[in-house]
């Protein structure tokens, strides 16, 4: 039953996906953006057999810390819950039509019956009828009268093992009130668990009823979502690596300054934005984990350092492919198709990003992430092309050249790219596997590492550049050149006596052929 309404679950009222560029420049007027504080703006409820329903969150939440709460300093009457999961209604309001208030004198009493239901996942099968051997949801008069539930009231089955839950709270509209509210209140979690949210009635003459207000969901170490807290010290610990790297690379590079080429500014940027990206993201997470929401600034600048750095690290990956300051000086007619690739996929990968980060936790439904996610994954596709085809190119060049100690390399770091490319495809296959065979979330605890892996995998690929391309005095190691006296000192091949002359020929050919190319492209 719980699986059938998740399925349904498409609230995508607040974030139009055609539109993201319009929704780029809304999101910039508001100071922050809602996570584990759930905000309900006046949503209906949705049928589901005989009755209705409305999702209110589903998060990872881990049990509570084994102590007391205690009472906050500034307020003799008000709980501090430090330390403590919960799930609080503050406040929760359901506003019915106008036609069903009135049909009810405002004298009479509970005139509406809406329930909040919490649930730990594994008890999904205990909502509803299927322990009575019955379809229904709702208890009916037949079900009543043997006992087995109240009359209007969802049917659930609690657990013997914990008991009180799954957890019910009723809320009753008296007379003929539009409005009914419920009481504040704050529930405790003592078992560790994803867990689900639901509003739902029975009465069908409740049909059409809204509902706003906000729920607050708190892990015992802050408002972090159970499957995100874990992605806090990840990014944290990736900072720390970032920097080491930017370090030895900055050494490295001070040292041997004069052999500076381009292509080592290009691997400088990277580098800074992999820190930047990560520190922002740490910072981030810190603060969603102090107060509950992601405020917009922190988030918008993580989101675009981020789209920057897999932009520039994918054009890195190309033009290195290329032989770029290697086998050729410039790229020629290919810049403008670069930086158009460029382009396109750093709006596409912004888009994606906004839209995953800027929400509720459990907003961004599967077919709305479909939209998003083809066209990157598509252009992904491309660059993998255009890299294996350039890099294709390079070595035949070389080979042609024989340029052994760049060939040796290229062919280092076509290694090191298709064993990278392999491991993507695995593990492509392995988060299908994963998302497929866990729809509800029940494995939430391992599922931070499908974002780290990735974050990962582009980090020991920068690695593997920044050691292959490391400054050297020996520039002529990978530096383009535009004759052959250098590549002969380097690679130790005596060229005497005719096949010296013939291979001289071959050479400065060769370079000419390259240098036309380059201009008709």
């Amino acid at each position: 039953m719980l699986q059938d309404m998740k399925q349904r679950q498409f609230r995508w009222g607040r974030i139009k996906i055609p539109m993201f560029v319009v929704c780029f420049g809304l999101f910039l007027c508001f100071s922050n953006v809602n996570a584990s504080i759930h905000e309900y703006r006046m949503e209906a409820f949705s049928p589901k057999s005989d009755a209705f329903f409305f999702h209110g969150g589903s998060e990872g939440l881990y049990a509570s810390k084994l102590h007391e709460p205690t009472t906050d300093a500034s307020s003799e009457t008000k709980p501090s819950f430090k330390g403590k999961s919960i799930i609080s209604f503050d406040p929760v309001t359901f506003v019915r039509p106008k036609e069903t208030a009135k049909s009810h004198h405002q004298m009479q009493q509970n005139t509406g019956l809406v329930e909040a239901i919490i649930l730990e996942v594994k008890d999904r099968a205990r909502i509803g009828g299927s322990s009575l051997k019955s379809d229904a949801i709702c208890c009916d008069k037949q079900l009543a009268d043997q006992g087995s539930c109240n009359q209007g009231e969802v049917i659930i089955q609690h657990n013997p093992n914990n008991l009180g839950w799954p957890k019910r709270i009723k809320t009753f509209f008296q007379g003929d009130n539009e409005e009914a509210k419920m009481d504040v209140e704050t529930v405790e979690i003592n078992s560790t668990g994803m867990y689900y949210l639901y509003f739902m009635f029975c009465d069908p003459q409740l049909k059409g009823t809204l509902i706003k207000g906000r729920t607050v969901w708190k892990n015992p170490n802050g408002y972090l979502p159970g499957k995100m807290a874990p992605l806090m010290t990840f990014y944290g610990l990736m900072s720390l690596a970032y920097l080491v790297l930017g370090l030895a690379w900055f050494l490295r590079f001070v040292q041997f300054w004069k052999d500076i080429i381009h292509l080592h500014y290009h691997i400088t940027l990277v580098i800074a934005l992999g820190m930047c990206e990560m520190a922002v993201w740490y910072f981030e997470y810190s603060n969603f984990n102090s107060t509950g929401t992601r405020p917009m600034g922190i988030t918008l600048w993580a989101v675009t350092f981020g789209s920057v750095k897999k932009t520039l690290s994918r054009l890195l990956l190309l033009v290195v492919s290329m032989g770029f300051g290697v086998v050729r000086p410039t790229l020629g007619g290919l810049t403008s198709k670069v930086v158009l690739l460029g382009l396109i996929y750093f709006i596409a990968t912004e888009a994606l990003e906004l839209v995953e980060h800027l929400g509720n936790i459990n907003d961004f439904s599967g077919k709305a992430k479909l939209v998003l996610v083809l066209p990157v994954a598509f252009l992904d596709a491309c660059f993998i092309l255009w890299i294996f085809s350039s890099l294709s190119k390079t070595l035949e060049k070389l080979q042609m050249r024989r340029n052994l100690a760049k060939l040796e390399l290229y062919r280092k770091f076509t290694n090191a790219l298709a064993v990278s490319v392999l491991l993507s495809i695995a593990w492509i296959g392995f988060e299908l596997y994963f998302n497929a065979t866990d729809p509800l979330s029940e494995f939430w605890q391992i599922a931070w590492i499908i974002p780290a892996f990735w974050n990962m995998l582009a980090y020991c690929l920068l690695v593997v550049i920044c050691v292959l391309w490391a400054p050297s005095r020996n520039r002529t190691r990978y530096a383009y050149m535009e004759g052959m006296g250098e590549d002969s000192d380097e690679e130790g091949i005596a060229l005497t006596g005719n096949s010296g002359d013939m291979a001289m020929k071959l050479e400065r050919q060769a370079i000419g052929d390259d240098l036309e190319e380059d201009k008709r492209e």
